[in-house]
């Protein structure tokens, strides 16, 4: 039940990405996912110590044996190399022993996925080199050259070797050729080729990411990706959102194996939030210690010293401060006595005082009379005040007389029986639209008594061929008014929609279209608008 809820509450939030408090709700999320880190991790667990049941029946033939343990494997890949590598190595004794063509070569393609990742590329290449890729069957050669494109990648980034890089995506690229470009492993593999190609890819990506939920293990590397592409677009919201939802994904699939944390740990650190920063860095480095993978502590380890320093020396200054502090209260406390001491000596002045009071009793009718003069002036104020509340109540009784008319006429259909005549009526909504109408015209003609320059000043903002044409008779139409709304302070699509009765998708479509025709940063679109009419 509790993923479910966290799943589908993901989703929502994925949907809603536009509107205001996402973050701080996903945030929320990730927090609560954290801490139940220790849920996750017993369920993962049971999963294994149920796998390891299985060795207690009786009669189990090798081949059984040996499906156990590639379920373990993959049980353990992303959560603990040794364990996975230990039950790699006896599936290694089993195909020995089998002699099978296919089994032998599906173990060490296994152990050189797990060397790899704990860092030993000796081994990791030795067994690679000793698969001959022309005596694979079909269903290996995409781990083949997944996993040599594996080995190039870590292998690259531990001596910087950039050979390796350009290795690792000739491997992808033989990868693609061979999967079914339908499949999930092929598109995922044709986006990071893109990603990391600078070709783009966030369409496909976010496709995928639709075609996912919580519970695939992939829905992390495919956050992750859209993280990454959004991060290096400067688009830090949107990147921090995906590394969250990537870091979700992991934390649930107890993938530790996982750079999301890392990555958050580095925004959040670039924005002055040290303590999220030093907590994720944190989480990471234990992930990557818990599951053996030397090549994730190594690029963690970069960043970090530098993350501890920064969240050392914010403790150091807190607790300066709660020094400061303390000494602060301390000071007052004194204060406060010193005072209380001083109340007490000059309540025993009061009896001199009683002759002073007499004087002010004097002073106060004097000023009675100053406040006299005060109200009648205030009485002048009134009446001006009571002249506008009555042009607000004309143009109430104007609307109330409407009403009554109105009522009027239905009630004479009625009496009369002429109950088509009724109908008709009733279903006419050109009472509501005169009232819209007039409405909205009495809102263009008092906005732009208040902004005259509006209209001219928003097409200033748009380029040649998408300014705002009105019609004959027009002071303004629908994109003006929602524009002219934002101006007044009024930014919320849902209350702009309701005000001038469209949909809220056509509301946010009408302001993605001005944005993306501006002839100003699209991001910065809607201050210059708030600054329509500010004399400069």
């Amino acid at each position: 039940m509790l993923r479910t809820n966290i799943t589908y509450l993901i989703l929502l939030l994925i949907t809603v990405k536009s509107f205001a408090g996402e973050d701080d709700s996903l945030r929320h999320i990730l927090d609560k996912t954290i801490d139940n880190q220790a849920f996750y991790t017993e369920k993962k667990e049971q999963r294994i110590e149920n796998l390891k049941q299985l060795f207690s029946v009786g009669g189990l033939t090798v081949r059984q044996q040996y499906d156990i343990h590639n379920k373990l494997y993959d049980e353990y890949r992303k959560y603990q190399t040794d364990s996975a590598t230990t039950y790699v190595q006896k599936n290694k004794v089993i195909a020995e022993a089998l002699a099978d063509s296919e089994l032998l070569p599906e173990t060490n393609l296994k152990l050189a996925y797990l060397y790899s990742a704990r860092g030993m590329y000796i081994e990791a290449k030795n067994l690679l080199d000793s698969i001959s890729k022309n005596r694979l069957p079909d269903r290996l050669l995409p781990d083949y050259y997944e996993i040599y494109g594996t080995f190039c990648s870590g292998y690259g980034q531990s001596n910087n070797n950039i050979a390796y890089y350009q290795e690792s995506e000739k491997y992808r690229d033989s990868l693609l050729s061979i999967l079914d470009t339908e499949s999930l492993q092929y598109k995922i593999a044709y986006a990071a080729d893109l990603l990391y190609g600078n070709q783009g890819g966030k369409d496909l990506l976010l496709e995928l990411m639709n075609g996912t939920d919580a519970s695939s293990p992939e829905r992390g590397v495919i956050a992750y990706y859209l993280g990454y592409l959004y991060e290096r677009e400067n688009n830090t919201d949107s990147a921090e959102i995906y590394y969250m939802i990537s870091a979700i994904a992991d934390v649930e699939n107890c993938i530790r194996d996982n750079a999301s944390l890392r990555a958050l740990s580095l925004l959040y650190y670039a924005s002055g939030n040290i303590d999220k920063a030093h907590r994720f860095m944190k989480i990471a480095i234990d992930d990557a210690l818990a599951c053996n993978l030397p090549y994730r502590t190594v690029e963690i380890s970069a960043s970090y010293p530098i993350i501890s320093v920064a969240y050392q020396e914010k403790e150091s200054k807190s607790k300066t401060n709660l020094l400061i502090l303390l000494l602060i209260i301390s000071l007052l406390l004194i204060i406060v006595f010193i005072s209380l001491l001083y109340i007490y000596k000059q309540m025993q002045r009061l009896a001199r005082i009683k002759n002073e009071l007499s004087e002010t009793n004097l002073r106060l009718s004097e000023l009675n009379s100053e406040l006299s003069d005060t109200n009648s002036n205030l009485a002048e104020s009134n009446v001006v005040k009571e002249e506008y509340i009555g042009h607000f109540f004309d143009l109430c009784s104007s609307y109330i007389d409407k009403m009554e008319n109105y009522r009027k006429s239905l009630n004479k259909f009625a009496t009369n029986k002429q109950m088509e005549d009724l109908h008709k009526m009733l279903r006419s909504t050109q009472l509501v639209d005169n009232e819209v109408e007039e409405l909205y015209n009495k809102f263009d003609v008092i906005f732009l008594n208040l902004y005259p320059s509006f209209v001219e000043e928003f097409n200033a903002l748009q380029t040649p061929g998408e300014q705002v044409l009105l019609k004959k008779g027009e002071l303004m139409n629908t994109e003006l008014r929602i524009f002219a709304l934002i101006r007044l302070g009024i930014a919320d699509s849902v209350k702009i929609a309701s005000f001038l009765r469209y949909s809220i998708s056509t509301i946010y479509n009408y302001r993605v279209k001005a944005r993306n025709n501006a002839t100003v940063p699209r991001e910065q679109f809607e201050g210059y608008i708030m600054k329509i009419g500010v004399k400069k």
